[in-house]
């Protein structure tokens, strides 16, 4: 049984009540915000494993709000709610660096299997100790997370290192967005695939003058080639 604390930022008391609900069902702790100051201090003090983040908040929205958590160094996965469909691709910005979204209205379950889903992942690459992997002048080092090109260091998102790892692993392999989900992000995006294209489009635009590339196979998916 798991006792990671969830920071939950939502202005909506009906939502918070629902959401920590299923949390403590899972034997997650919970940490409660209703604006985004208050989430801002919230995880400076608690440190949490993890913090679930509506977008519509007051005194600072999340998009701010998750800003200034990375621009201050902060890495703590991120899932982003959203009621308006149109804020997906700011969600997955590469200027914002949330781990994940859901779209209001949500199903709890989903919610709190996304959350094990990415903390778990998380916590596997923690440990990893594999031996690095080198394509071309791409070189990725698991247990530290780094991937570099030549001498370059790339600095890439959580999402967009568990892609990239997943493409590399196999390289040549055809992968569909579907299975790249599954493997990069761990569990079933319920057919909402564009976020693999807009991490790929990320990628290409990182490896850059790399002897990598990442392919598109049409009709298919996406495939890393040296």
């Amino acid at each position: 049984m798991t006792s990671e604390l969830i920071l939950l930022v939502d202005d909506e008391p009906s939502i918070i009540q629902l959401a920590r609900m299923y949390f403590e069902r899972e034997g997650f702790r919970v940490q409660e915000a209703a604006d985004g100051e208050s989430a801002l201090n919230a995880a400076d003090k608690h440190h949490p494993a993890l913090i679930v983040l509506d977008v519509m908040l007051p005194k600072l929205d999340g998009f701010e709000v998750c800003r200034k958590l990375r621009a201050g160094g902060d890495q703590t996965p991120i899932i982003m709610l959203t009621a308006r469909d149109e804020d997906i691709d700011k969600i997955l910005g590469l200027e914002l660096g949330a781990d994940d979204y859901l779209t209001k209205p949500f199903n709890p379950r989903e919610l709190t299997a996304r959350v094990k889903a990415i903390l778990r992942r998380t916590d596997g690459k923690k440990q990893a100790d594999t031996k690095p992997i080198h394509r071309g002048d791409l070189t990725i080092i698991p247990s530290s997370r780094e991937a570099r090109i030549a001498s370059r260091t790339l600095e890439l998102r959580t999402q967009e290192f568990d892609l990239l790892l997943t493409l590399a692993e196999q390289p040549g392999r055809v992968f569909s967005r579907e299975q790249l989900l599954q493997l990069a992000w761990g569990f079933d995006f319920y057919g909402q695939t564009r976020t693999v294209d807009v991490h790929i489009a990320h990628l290409r635009k990182k490896l850059d003058g790399s002897t990598v590339k990442i392919e598109t196979v049409t009709g298919v998916g996406y495939k890393l080639v040296v």
